[in-house]
């Protein structure tokens, strides 16, 4: 009996019994964050279970646990979503020296609700054989009447886009923004595609000249097809610049473990992650002491928009309406 008791005294006191296990919810696919988590176990020793899903079920999933949530941390792509998942309140305020340094200010919340860990660019694409670059300007330019039927566009249901329209409201005022797609509109050369990859192969294909797309689709064609009729243009660099947008994380408010929680925050967007996290989905690491990949750093460089991201979130349902005012579907 009582080796009995010695036994479980010191099973009970080891340090596998008393290791911290983190749960992340993501909207993240598998492949482009188990490495990121595995590499984190191997350096740490903390376990993380992850269960990955659209953003709008793992919102409302973690609004129906409250507080019996077994989630430490959310990470989701796009600001828009961060924004939205802050409002609900489902986020808690970190505040850290080491994601103040390692995260440029535009690239999260301004109450530190989230953090961006990764940048994708949205930008122009186009057809080399079909448009010369010197006729490429911006995002506002692509409404004027020489592009009628040369335009292709994916649809205004997609985040993305969303949150593109909502930065132009930022920049140029609701009235100006909605002349800007209702241009776009009346540029189309097909009904808008559901996804990035089918709207770039139509350009490539000569379906239409240009469009617009996040950088990291052009990089999975580019894997598939070295020779593709498609390239990158970075518009507005005389004035704004480039829209972009990240994925990123926010600890969980009623997270079980919120410091662990904060520390795996800290480690992604710290050198020792960002590349892992970043060159996985071709995407530009939001920590700008660290390179993006090379077949990424070969599109180029680029100044991007100085305004917050938090923006894209608080304009989205004024865009969204804007959009459809304007008949973009």
């Amino acid at each position: 009996m009582i080796r009995i008791l010695i036994y479980l005294l010191v099973v009970l006191l080891s340090p596998f019994a008393t290791a911290v296990e983190l749960t992340v919810y993501s909207s993240r696919n598998e492949h482009l964050i188990k490495p990121v988590f595995d590499a984190y176990t191997a350096t740490t020793g903390v376990n993380i279970r992850f269960i990955t899903d659209k953003e709008g079920p793992l919102l409302a999933r973690l609004q129906q646990e409250a507080d019996r949530t077994p989630a430490d941390l959310l990470i989701t792509v796009d600001a828009g979503n961060l924004w939205q998942a802050s409002q609900l309140g489902l986020l808690q305020t970190v505040n850290s020296a080491a994601l103040e340094a390692s995260v440029p200010a535009k690239f999260r919340d301004p109450e530190g609700y989230w953090f961006g860990l990764s940048v994708r660019a949205r930008t122009l694409f186009y057809n080399p054989g079909l448009v010369s670059v010197t006729d490429l300007k911006g995002y506002a330019d692509l409404a004027d009447q020489r592009w009628r039927g040369k335009l292709c566009l994916r649809t205004s249901k997609k985040v993305y886009n969303q949150s593109l329209v909502a930065m132009l409201i930022a920049q140029h005022g609701e009235t100006r923004a909605q002349s800007i797609v209702e241009g776009w509109v009346t540029n189309l050369a097909a009904p808008p595609f559901p996804n990035d990859t089918q709207m770039l192969e139509a350009i490539a294909a000569g379906q239409c000249s240009v469009g617009i797309a996040n950088t990291y689709y052009y990089g999975r064609l580019l894997k598939q097809q070295s020779q593709i009729s498609l390239k990158p243009f970075w518009p507005d660099q005389s004035g704004t610049g480039v829209h972009v947008n990240v994925a990123g994380a926010g600890v969980v408010r009623h997270a079980p473990h919120p410091e662990a929680a904060q520390n795996l925050l800290e480690w992604m967007a710290s050198p020792a992650a960002q590349n892992l996290f970043a060159d996985i989905n071709m995407e530009y690491p939001v920590n700008p002491a660290i390179q993006p990949a090379a077949v990424v750093a070969a599109w180029g460089e680029f100044h991007s928009s100085p305004f917050n991201l938090a923006r894209a979130g608080e304009l989205q349902r004024s865009a969204v309406m804007l959009m459809d005012r304007a008949g973009y579907r």
